[in-house]
């Protein structure tokens, strides 16, 4: 079985973890620009500044002039992520009980 089946999903949970890395280092070190944060995390700048694009879309950076910053939704949305990371947890683990029967 080729692994085309789940490329979608296992680009996306990197996407995700890219998102949760750089609003850890953006929390950690804020306030923080795409250079920094590149040379923090070891991620290309293109990457990072599509990740804090998506990320200030969603409220939880700001853009300042010194660099970006966390919002007053970091810790509401990380607490509600955790949340979600259960469930999927859970239901991965439903899926391999499946598979494995």
């Amino acid at each position: 079985m080729s692994g085309e089946m789940f490329s979608g999903t296992i680009g996306e949970m990197e996407l995700v973890e890219r998102h949760i890395l750089m609003l850890k280092a953006t929390k950690e070190n804020q306030p923080v620009g795409i250079i920094r944060l590149s040379e923090l995390l070891g991620i290309p700048k293109h990457k990072v500044r599509y990740s804090l694009r998506l990320l200030e879309r969603d409220g939880l950076i700001m853009a300042t002039q010194e660099g970006a910053r966390v919002t007053e939704k970091y810790d509401e949305f990380m607490s509600d992520l955790s949340k979600k990371l259960d469930e999927i947890v859970d239901r991965v683990n439903a899926i391999r009980d499946e598979v494995t029967e």
